[in-house]
């Protein structure tokens, strides 16, 4: 299930919202700038599945976003907690993992919007806006368009097990601008939710 819990970024011990109604998330997000949104598959997918599954299951959204939003680029990623994307030894699969994780864990922005769509598992964003920290744990069917130039995080939990589709203007893809601020540590972590 979706979720949104919203924290002053200087307390968080004290819930200021919180919410699992889709509507409430996505009107609460759009009230800073966020897209929230909930897509229906035409076939279900799973972690492995092929990058071709993944997107036709969805082509009728990624074409509307691609045409609405000017994106240049699309792709999967494809993880589960077994890494078997990353590695055939188990001690380098735990530690590409580890490696992997930590890389979204810092606070950082990006030049362009982080768009990604969670068509299997789930991940937690953390949006560092206007004082608040906005907790959201994306599941499968959830779309979030964080705006170029807000600091986040991403925490995909220490056994990841997702498929997402993501969107990129740039077609380099992914580059992150980390800010310094040691804040995402005195947040949650997606085990602890």
């Amino acid at each position: 299930m979706s979720e949104i819990s919203v924290f002053a970024d200087n307390d968080p011990a004290t819930e200021l919202l919180h919410s699992v109604e889709p509507a409430e998330i996505a009107a609460t997000l759009a009230g800073v700038g966020v897209r929230f949104e909930q897509w229906q598959a035409n076939a279900p997918v799973k972690a492995g599945d092929s990058d071709e599954k993944v997107m036709q299951a969805y082509a009728d959204d990624i074409a509307r976003l691609k045409d609405n939003e000017g994106y240049q680029t699309v792709d999967v990623i494809s993880l589960d907690a077994s890494g078997n994307q990353i590695a055939q030894d188990p001690e380098i699969k735990a530690k590409k993992l580890l490696e992997l994780r930590q890389k979204f864990l810092s606070e950082h922005r990006h030049s362009e919007d982080e768009v990604r769509f969670f068509v299997y598992g789930q991940g937690l964003f953390s949006l560092h806006i206007d004082g608040k920290v906005y907790e959201i744990l994306c599941q499968k069917g959830d779309l979030i368009s964080v705006p170029a130039n807000t600091p986040h995080w991403f925490d995909m939990g220490p056994a990841p097990r997702f498929v997402a589709i993501r969107f990129f203007n740039n077609p380099e893809g992914w580059v992150a601008n980390y800010t310094g601020s040691a804040i995402a540590d005195s947040f949650s972590r997606l085990e602890s939710q």
